[in-house]
């Protein structure tokens, strides 16, 4: 079931581009996965040496590690409402 959005979208939505982001990583990597193994199928079934398999694996390996690091850790999203949670709940967390 797609995800239901509680207002009109838009990019300039931070939680709902940060949810986008997601989603694209999430595509990514169903593509990556299918690809390379798809690749890894047929050169194995035709027994092939292929000089070019290993890089463009490697290198769709490292764009998709990039991509991950960009969406997981790096990206922020000023105004999102699970960052200001987030920040309210640290700062909540020493005044007891």
């Amino acid at each position: 079931m797609p995800p239901r959005w509680p207002k009109p979208p838009t990019r300039q939505d931070p939680d709902y581009r940060k949810m986008d982001d997601r989603v694209t990583l999430a595509t990514h990597v169903m593509l990556f996965a299918t690809g390379s193994s798809g690749l890894t199928f047929v050169k194995l079934v035709r027994q092939a040496e292929w000089p070019w398999y290993a890089p463009v694996v490697l290198s769709w390996l490292s764009l998709l590690v990039i991509h991950a690091l960009w969406v997981l850790v790096i990206a922020r999203y000023p105004g999102s409402e699970s960052s200001s949670s987030s920040a309210a709940n640290g700062s909540s967390g020493g005044s007891s």
